[in-house]
């Protein structure tokens, strides 16, 4: 067993479950991964445990599971966002470089031709944009929180940029907050950060509201 056995399941086990490919309830049994990554228990056991630590994991009838997404979990994180990413926007209108903008104006640019997206791919494609807004802070501490609670919501059985109109008008909103980091307006960014952010929560919200209404099939 070495450092990079443990790393490599873990990194991929990680990306499964962030995609989707592993939804919640999806059982993760030692020695069936062991086979598959062609290692012993002993990395995989060490890669199920920062999986567990994650919170992408949870304890099932037989070993580790993918975890559901708890409700209230979900709103806890959304209120956490909301704050952290209008302190994001505006640190990144501060203190951003060229490198950074450019980034940004690329992935802006980038994600206006995607052609009709799916679900997973403006998961990803929204996550990188957000991510590029938290680096242009040059601030490890709060991007690394942003990172974590990120985790909670990329896994969630659908994305908000789903429902409606939204990936369209989170194109325009993105793009009002590359012109005031380019513009280093602080206030600007801030505020549409975090009315941008407030409105994934409530499209959340109506979301969730939606599948409590909606029969289980015994």
């Amino acid at each position: 067993m070495t450092g990079t056995d443990a790393q490599t399941v873990y990194a991929h086990l990680r990306g499964q479950i962030l995609s989707g490919a592993l939804p919640p309830g999806t059982p993760l049994r030692e020695i069936a991964l062991a086979e598959r990554f062609g290692v012993s228990r002993t990395p995989v056991r060490e890669a199920l445990r920062r999986l567990q630590q994650d919170r992408l994991l949870a304890p099932g009838g037989r070993g580790m599971q993918v975890r559901s997404i708890d409700p209230h979990e979900v709103v806890q994180v959304y209120d956490m966002r909301v704050l952290l990413e209008a302190e994001a926007a505006g640190q990144a209108a501060r203190s951003r470089g060229d490198a950074d903008l450019m980034r940004l104006e690329g992935l802006l640019a980038r994600d206006r031709a995607l052609p009709d997206p799916d679900d997973a791919t403006r998961t990803r494609t929204n996550l990188e944009f957000h991510s590029a807004v938290w680096d242009a802070t040059h601030n490890a501490v709060l991007l690394d929180l942003l990172d974590r609670l990120s985790i909670h919501l990329v896994h969630a059985p659908r994305s908000t940029l789903s429902v409606g109109d939204r990936w369209t008008t989170s194109l325009d909103e993105h793009a009002r907050l590359v012109a005031a980091v380019r513009d280093r307006d602080e206030q600007a960014a801030r505020e549409i950060a975090r009315q941008h952010m407030t409105t994934a929560r409530e499209i959340r919200l109506a979301l969730l509201r939606e599948a409590a209404a909606t029969p289980t099939t015994p």
